[in-house]
């Protein structure tokens, strides 16, 4: 055998062993990484499940925030209880911190002390918040924003991302995020929605930014890992993840009155 063969031969082994090397590195730090995120899922999950067994409201706007909670708790434990990798981990404790701001809202409207400072939700200093009471009239619904609870505006949003879209953290008479949040996707009149409600509003997104939708990373909540890939369609998920079925269109049709078109997420959303 010539040297240069020989040569050859060892250059080649040497590759495959530290190509080899290289996989098996980059598979544990991928492990590690879900097994870091599994953790704190878990974590953010168990201080929801106590916030939820032991938190009551004590009227309307405070028991639906509390019943919104109760939903997300259950939608994290579902999503923990067949995640496998980092990403997946990370959806479930994104339900866990969104039902964790849903107990704050609550704890604020009873007098409770907030407790410690939450992480931001994904693409929730984005979406900004409802600064000013506005009703408007639309598809036959009258629907009221509001900076603060009342009766008539008993549903809480935290602020976010829902379906590749910022809705405005706020309390809402009625919780038109909703069919998006089921669907994934939005109707064609949405975006004339948001502008009618949140034109010229201080601290909201503008229509055309509510069109646009945005890009899905995690650059805002910091907290959650470098890395992460939460495109619109992914986070925002498919009638399949939440029961499925067509929402009926936008406010009109079956959504909001009679058949939710599969529909059900396990709480009463407000609108009888």
């Amino acid at each position: 055998m010539s040297l240069i063969l020989i040569i050859a031969i060892a250059v080649i082994a040497g590759a495959a062993a530290t190509s080899m090397g290289g996989k098996k590195k980059q598979q544990q730090l991928t492990q590690s990484r879900a097994a870091d995120a599994r953790a704190d899922a878990q974590r953010w999950i168990e201080r929801l499940g106590s916030q939820v067994l032991t938190i009551s409201g004590s009227d309307t706007a405070s028991t639906q925030a509390m019943a919104d909670a109760s939903e997300r708790y259950n939608a994290a434990n579902s999503a923990m209880s067949t995640a496998q990798t980092e990403k997946e981990f990370l959806l479930a404790r994104e339900s866990a911190l969104e039902g964790l701001h849903y107990v704050n809202a609550a704890r604020e409207i009873m007098g409770m002390p907030a407790g410690p400072e939450l992480p931001p939700l994904e693409g929730q200093r984005r979406a900004g918040q409802v600064t000013e009471r506005r009703t408007i009239e639309h598809e036959g619904q009258t629907i009221t924003a509001s900076p603060t609870a009342s009766d008539e505006t008993p549903n809480y949003y935290p602020g976010g991302n829902v379906a590749g879209r910022p809705v405005p953290a706020g309390w809402y008479s009625t919780p038109w995020w909703a069919p998006a949040m089921v669907s994934g996707m939005w109707s064609m009149s949405s975006v004339m929605m948001f502008s009618m409600m949140f034109s010229g509003m201080a601290g909201a997104p503008s229509a055309a930014a509510f069109e646009a939708g945005y890009d899905q990373g995690f650059e805002d909540a910091g907290a959650m890992g470098d890395g992460a890939d939460m495109g619109g369609e992914d986070f925002g998920g498919d009638a399949g993840d939440f029961g499925g079925g067509d929402d009926g269109g936008f406010f009109g049709g079956d959504f909001f009155g009679g058949d939710g078109g599969g529909f059900d997420l396990g709480f009463d959303l407000g609108f009888d």
